[in-house]
């Protein structure tokens, strides 16, 4: 085997962050961002229940639908925190409520993707290629995104958080893949010294190839260096068992040291089919550090708070009936959520056609009445700035409009 090809496989079978292709970081850099807006998406795989989310309690089929999943009224113990006298938020996001107050936290119900599958494979597809029904789209839309925005390229412009570089982030513009939690900042194969002096030698010219080595090696050098802090705080304390919070709080460090300007990270555990739970239970304690890991990555942007908006959606929602085993199973209609600055928050938006079984999506499931890449557009239009003719290429195909007014003017 050639010396350099049995290098680069053994840099890439022993490596989490490493220095080639499209889940490293061999990157050019070129200049900083010509905006300082950005934007985060956060995925929940699995189809989290957007009705014990934001839930209607004001809707009388609610409970009648969901005998002993639904979340109470408010006032009542476990019940929802009241949002506007017709829908209110699951208490275990009350970590939430503050944004809400500081009208920095606005949801789209009744949104999702157009195509009706409720296969979670396709459906994620569709929500990260942004090309709902098409299998064939090569990349994800928000390396599009990368490639639409104005300024020149960084090597951090675009990072994911978590093992693989997910599919919404492939494409031609490189980004940075880190891994989750305390494995982000352990030292990689290269880390070696007789490794990385090895790779040094070997990539000493001054051919693409070797500039892009070392480019990506000092990228990683000053993401470590930058996570150094905040790993040797965690260690300090008990951490929290779920590690969300650790990993938005990592997030917010590299957002404010560097030129992060798309971030994007996947959550789990959200196909709740048994013993979903009501104001507790397993729904709950999902919730839970997932409302404090966003209420933590606002608090540790600071003022780059306003300057971010956060997008968290989920590739379909659950039936609005519960089933025969305490929980619910894959519907079509969820929640989207908006968080930030820049949101025009205290509101819950979208064309809200109610329980009533004529109003349900195959008369079982809340329908789909806003495009989620409506939502998506309007952020990247109206938050990140993006010009009308980019705006086609990151959603091709996109003919439908969502509600107005979610990003401040």
């Amino acid at each position: 085997m050639d010396r350099r090809l049995f290098l680069q496989t053994a840099a890439l079978a022993g490596a989490s962050l490493i220095p080639f292709g499209r889940s490293g970081w061999a990157l050019a850099a070129l200049g900083p961002a010509a905006t300082q807006k950005k934007m985060v998406v956060i995925m929940l795989r699995g189809a989290v229940d957007g009705l014990n989310v934001v839930v209607p309690y004001g809707d009388a089929n609610y409970y009648q639908l969901r005998p002993t999943i639904a979340v109470a009224k408010p006032g009542s113990p476990d019940g929802v925190l009241d949002l506007d006298g017709h829908f209110g938020l699951h208490p275990a996001l009350g970590a939430l409520q503050p944004l809400w107050q500081a009208k920095q936290l606005a949801f789209v119900h009744a949104a999702g993707s157009p195509d009706p599958t409720r296969s979670h494979f396709d459906a994620q597809d569709y929500m990260e290629s942004g090309t709902p029904g098409r299998k064939s789209t090569q990349d994800g839309w928000m390396n599009r995104l990368l490639g639409a925005l104005p300024g020149e390229r960084t090597p951090t412009r675009g990072i994911s958080i978590g093992p693989l570089l997910p599919r919404i982030l492939n494409g031609s513009v490189e980004v940075a893949n880190i891994a989750n939690g305390r494995s982000a900042g352990k030292p990689t194969v290269l880390d070696r010294p007789k490794v990385g002096d090895a790779f040094g030698q070997l990539y000493a010219g001054d051919d693409k190839l070797a500039q892009a080595y070392r480019e990506g090696r000092s990228t990683q050098k000053e993401v470590m260096s930058s996570l150094a802090d905040e790993m040797m705080a965690a260690n300090g304390g008990a951490p929290l068992p779920n590690g969300f919070p650790t990993d938005a709080r990592q997030l917010a460090r590299l957002m404010r040291k560097g030129n992060v300007q798309l971030a994007f990270m996947a959550l789990g555990g959200w196909d709740t089919h048994i013993n979903q739970g009501a104001g507790k239970g397993q729904l709950a304690g999902r919730l839970s550090p997932l409302g404090e890991g966003l209420a933590q990555l606002a608090a540790e942007l600071g003022p780059m708070w306003q300057d971010t908006t956060v997008v968290v959606m989920s590739e379909f929602g659950r039936t609005a009936a519960q089933n025969g085993n305490g929980g619910t199973d894959h519907g079509h209609g969820n929640a989207i959520w908006l968080l930030g600055g820049a949101v025009a928050g205290g509101k819950v938006y979208g064309d809200w056609q109610g329980l009533d079984s004529a109003a349900l999506h195959e008369q079982r499931d809340v329908p789909v009445t806003t495009d989620f890449r409506a939502v998506l557009a309007q952020v990247a239009e109206r938050h990140l700035r993006l010009p009308d003719k980019q705006l086609v290429q990151v959603f091709p195909g996109l003919n439908a409009t969502g509600p107005e007014g979610l990003i401040k003017a």
